[in-house]
């Protein structure tokens, strides 16, 4: 992904917390990115923290070029209306308005801080202050690129990493290592985020063995299951930021296949439904033969927004379709289409729709859901957070929950 800089206008509202743009590229795997990014003489205008996000989540970014005549008031207005901000916050975009180069362009800068601090709603008196405030910082940065040889975008590091840790490293003489000290720091960020995240997944580990339900009383001519497949990253340290570990326990497509032997779900005469994302289809086809079923046919979910990926952003998931023994297909004009189109939701949630279509093509016969988190009438479960395989009573208030998987 190409590195863009931030074009000085954007700089006049500062970024979000990291904890925020760690959310936003939450909504943008989800939900896909909704606004573009805008860019203006090749520099980020608009977006920043959209383009931190799509880095994060590792999503190629939607640009669009700015091509109106006023892009300070652009800022502006895109800025003033998305952000709840303090009256300080105010006054120092006020101020930085102000301290803008003259004549870059027409709509740069020349703007008196008494019209800056109109513009932003706030009293001219805490315009200057901050202007000292925003002026003072400048300087000092100025005069590290100036002593230290500091490049701008190595300034640009600098000026990122909290006060103590900038007046640390301008006390460095040599530029390089100014530069490695920057790089040091971020990585050693990095680390501390991995070590948390390792935390959470062991939690989410302990909690899964601990809820996990015993053994079957019964086998199931139909079975249903979104397996807890354990993906294969580039990176331990960031390749799980997004990892299914951070939601529930995952299994090896060995271990999983060791325990439906173990659990023994199915009759002699069955037909099994497993979901399968792209990565995993040849390890869904392996589970589907270990078990001794023959795939038959498949369905496909389109999601209506695409996620990541390495070779391509996913937009839909598979579910395979097997069967052992003497299991008769569907009635002839009772079989779904194969596409269902239907907007993600939660982390891992399957649209209803699918479980439905099985009850209908299959009812009033015994059916097993699989790594179960949310049972629903008419099943009987097997997951980590689901209890053990005794017929399920209908709710009697409310709606049905979602099927998920543990």
């Amino acid at each position: 992904m190409t590195d863009l800089l931030p074009h000085p206008l954007a700089e006049l509202f500062p970024l979000l917390p990291e904890a925020e743009v760690h959310e936003l590229a939450d909504d943008i795997v989800t939900f896909g990115q909704r606004v573009p990014i805008v860019l203006f003489e090749g520099k980020i205008l608009d977006g920043r923290n959209r383009y931190a996000a799509c880095r994060f989540a590792d999503v190629q970014p939607v640009f669009a070029d700015y091509d109106g005549d006023e892009p300070l008031n652009y800022v502006l207005s895109h800025n003033l209306h998305r952000r709840h901000l303090t009256d300080d916050q105010r006054r120092m975009v006020a101020a930085r308005i102000a301290n803008l180069p003259q004549g870059s362009h027409p709509a740069n800068g020349g703007m008196s801080r008494k019209v800056a601090a109109a513009k932003l709603a706030v009293d001219h008196a805490g315009v200057e202050r901050a202007r000292t405030v925003v002026t003072r910082g400048a300087q000092e940065l100025q005069d590290a690129v100036d002593s230290r040889r500091v490049t701008v975008r190595m300034a640009a590091d600098l000026a990122a990493l909290p006060r103590d840790a900038q007046r640390e490293i301008v006390a460095l003489a040599d530029p390089k290592a100014i530069l490695a000290a920057a790089k040091q720091l971020r990585a050693a960020k990095q680390q501390h985020r991995h070590t948390v995240r390792l935390a959470h997944m062991d939690m989410v580990r302990e909690t899964g063995r601990a809820t996990a339900p015993g053994k079957l009383k019964r086998q199931y001519p139909v079975g249903y299951a979104d397996p807890p497949w354990k993906f294969g990253v580039r990176s331990e340290v960031t390749g799980r930021e997004k990892s299914a570990e951070n939601h529930y326990p995952t299994m090896t497509t060995d271990e999983i296949i060791a325990l439906f032997r173990e659990l023994d779900p199915f009759s002699e005469n069955a037909v099994f439904f497993c979901w399968a994302t792209n990565p995993m289809l040849l390890d869904a086809l392996r589970l589907l033969e270990a078990l001794g079923f023959t795939y038959v046919h498949h369905w496909v979910w389109d999601k209506e927004v695409a996620g990541t990926g390495y070779w391509g952003r996913d937009r839909h998931e598979i579910l395979l379709i097997g069967r052992r023994g003497d299991v008769a297909a569907p009635l002839p004009g009772s079989q779904p289409e194969t596409v269902h189109r239907e907007r993600k939701g939660k982390h891992s949630a399957k649209p209803d729709f699918y479980a439905e279509t099985i009850e209908r093509l299959f009812p009033g016969v015994a059916r097993l859901e699989m790594f179960c988190r949310s049972p629903r009438p008419g099943w009987d479960t097997w997951g980590f957070e689901s209890a053990p395989s005794e017929p399920n009573i209908p709710p009697t208030k409310g709606r049905r929950p979602k099927a998920q998987r543990a």
